[in-house]
């Protein structure tokens, strides 16, 4: 099943160059695929309160072909993958008027909150049919070689106002806060980005930021938390804004 659902962009959604921050792009997506969950009957905050079960992010690739301005209409289509074993692929696309701004590929887990282990697809209607539609040109793997020298960029604290019902950081925050420690912004803007998310980053923790720029002229990132254990690895590419 695919589903689409339109928004007007916000003017509060802009940075510096008044364009779309990466995150509020991520939310316009992740905002969707909620709806379109209410829309079958399978509320994320029913599955959670009724069936103790939660969709969560495990890694996203996001295409951004183009910038977005404020007030414009943009419409998000989304459509889930079937599942095998543990892993449900949702993919999106975004248009902006008549053309594809971004496009993204998703991977989430089933998790039992009660237990906190993943549970098999099997047990869970989607209450919609699937889709075979894959988006080949949008990756979410990637590896950043041992021997990478990754350079400290700074500390982010996971503020109340970063975190979900789940009491950690929401995942739109991430794009957002990757860009914070990537010199160069208001020259640039991101044209591809994947995540992997590793470990949760529960408020008031301390998360250590890591970059190191790619000879391609990308950069490979990393969060630590306090136990020097990685939550979050990321590649991001930046091209030159146009003027």
């Amino acid at each position: 099943m695919y589903f689409k659902q339109t928004f007007e962009t916000r003017w509060h959604d802009t940075d510096a160059n008044r364009f779309l921050r990466p995150g509020a792009i991520l939310m316009y997506l992740e905002e969707t695929s909620g709806i379109h969950m209410r829309h079958v009957g399978k509320s994320l905050d029913d599955v959670r309160d009724r069936d103790g079960l939660a969709f969560i992010l495990s890694k996203i690739g996001i295409n951004f072909y183009a910038p977005i301005s404020p007030f414009r209409e943009i419409t998000v289509e989304t459509w889930v993958n079937e599942g095998r074993g543990y892993s449900s692929v949702r993919n999106f696309r975004l248009y902006d008027g008549d053309k594809v701004a971004v496009e993204a590929s998703s991977i989430w887990a089933l998790i039992d909150l009660s237990k906190k282990f993943p549970v098999k697809l099997e047990r869970f209607d989607f209450g919609f049919p699937f889709e075979e539609e894959t988006l080949e040109g949008v990756s979410t793997r990637f590896h950043i070689p041992k021997d990478f020298a990754l350079e400290e960029a700074g500390e982010r604290r996971i503020a109340y106002s970063d975190i979900d019902y789940n009491m950690h950081m929401n995942n739109t925050h991430y794009p957002d806060m990757l860009c914070d420690f990537l010199p160069g912004m208001q020259e640039n803007r991101v044209s591809h980005m994947t995540l992997s998310f590793l470990r949760e980053a529960p408020y008031e923790q301390t998360l250590r930021v890591l970059r190191g720029k790619r000879e391609d002229g990308g950069w490979f990132m990393k969060t630590k938390n306090s136990a020097d254990e990685t939550c979050l690895e990321a590649e991001v590419t930046l091209v030159p804004l146009e003027k």
